[in-house]
């Protein structure tokens, strides 16, 4: 599981990049990384681009914090994680420093990124939508990266420290809902259940909202924390029998049938079974009301549109990342080309200064940029200096075809996985009618 986090540095930035890239937390440096920028002039670049910007607010940075659990994951590959998240977030539009710290319990990245873009230096906007796509993208990279996650919904508003207590199975809030739970059926009415839990120990207090206490506990926990079964009115109604706790409205998506014969869960539970059961029946039925709908007539003709879809997959999948390559190329090229453009005037002035060495010592930082920058340029093989305005329209078409293939990826995506699901009911029923008929005729 990876917790994630995200504050603005508004002055700073030098003293957080320091501390992110201390040696003794990223192994001796070996665990720091940057994009579009270097790390050991990450500050100056950075001002320099919140020079250029009309619009940059208060912000200097922001600085992005992934934490994973204990012994999940190495140093590397927790790094690697954090460089594609930080890839993707961040869609190569801004300069970034990425630094993996092992000096405590838990493995954790660091990201510190420019607070406006080397486009159009534009600011960015940190916001509650903008965090929960941060956090969609950690977990998800999280689960492709075969680690644990936790689901939307589940243990909301947990802090890292709680969600390990309750894994642990020490958490307090996790004890006092099973105490909760136990003492229920054995209550007559709301106080007899306050005096049960005072039997156990429980400190019980009462105001606007009931709170308990565990021996040893430091703060009391309020009932209303614990979830919608746990409040005073649901509470209440569980011990008169009455409370019905609200369900989520029934998927009916096509999902995948479940093994009866090899689940665990089935042969323990008959429950469970029956419920299973009834799932498959619902499966079937949508797997074959889906074959009808697109006219799927023969099992060939299902694994020809599969094989069909996965190859529309996997070419709009290169096409998007061709897409991101180029652009990432583009806003690199359109910083370096600023750059240079916003420091040959001091380059200039450095040229005709009578003490080029105290000049230098006064500007070392920013000429070092300039000569990173037209390095660069010549590199690439330019002999003139590109056309700023002509980067940037052709950046900005290429960012509206990348929107595109993006939706076309997410829908060959969506497609992929649907006939995914749908293949493998057909071969789930398929065995099963096969295992039957060859148990006839034993």
């Amino acid at each position: 599981m990876a917790v994630t986090k995200i504050h603005p540095i508004k002055s700073t930035l030098k003293k957080a990049l320091d501390y992110i890239e201390n040696p003794a937390k990223t192994d001796e440096k070996m665990l720091v990384s940057s994009f579009a920028c270097s790390y050991e002039t990450a500050d100056i670049e950075f001002e320099l681009l919140l020079s250029q910007a009309m619009q940059k607010g208060n912000n200097l940075a922001h600085h992005l914090i992934q934490s994973f659990a204990p012994g999940e994951t190495t140093p590397e590959q927790a790094h690697e994680i954090g460089r594609q998240l930080a890839d993707e977030v961040l869609q190569g539009k801004y300069p970034y420093v990425l630094t993996t710290h092992i000096d405590k319990g838990h493995v954790h990245n660091h990201v510190i990124f420019c607070a406006v873009d080397m486009v159009n230096q534009r600011k960015y906007v940190s916001n509650r939508q903008s965090y929960s796509y941060i956090r969609r993208t950690s977990d998800r990279l999280c689960k492709e990266h075969n680690l644990s996650v936790v689901m939307p919904g589940q243990d909301r508003g947990k802090s890292y420290a709680e969600w390990d207590a309750h894994r642990k199975g020490t958490s307090w809030k996790a004890k006092l809902k099973a105490a909760i739970d136990t003492t229920i059926p054995q209550a007559k009415d709301f106080d007899d259940f306050l005096r049960l839990l005072q039997e156990q120990n429980y400190e019980v207090k009462r105001g606007k909202y009931v709170s308990f206490r565990a021996p040893g506990q430091g703060r009391f926990t309020r009932c209303k924390t614990l979830g919608e079964a746990y409040t005073e009115e649901a509470i209440t109604e569980r011990i008169k029998g009455r409370f019905v706790e609200r369900k989520p409205k029934e998927n009916r998506k096509i999902s995948l049938r479940i093994d009866l014969e090899n689940s665990i869960k089935a042969q323990q539970s008959a429950g469970y079974e029956k419920w299973a059961k009834l799932h498959n029946l619902k499966q079937a039925a949508r797997t074959l009301n889906f074959l009808t709908e697109h006219e799927i007539d023969s099992y060939p003709d299902l694994e020809s549109r599969v094989a069909e879809i996965t190859a529309a997959s996997a070419e709009a999948a290169a096409a998007l990342k061709a897409a991101e390559c180029r652009l990432a190329e583009m806003a690199m090229l359109i910083k370096d080309v600023t750059t240079y453009k916003e420091l040959r005037p001091l380059v200039q002035e450095y040229q005709r200064a009578a003490d080029k060495k105290q000049f230098r010592r006064k500007h070392e930082g920013t000429l070092i940029l300039y000569e990173a920058a037209a390095k660069v340029l010549k590199e690439q093989g330019f002999q003139k200096l590109p056309d700023l305005y002509a980067l940037k329209a052709e950046y900005k078409q290429l960012a509206e075809q990348k929107d595109q293939l993006q939706r076309q990826y997410a829908e060959a995506k969506r497609q992929m996985q649907e006939y995914g699901i749908i293949k493998q009911n057909v071969d789930g029923v398929l065995f099963q009618n096969h295992r039957q008929e060859r148990d006839k005729t034993l």
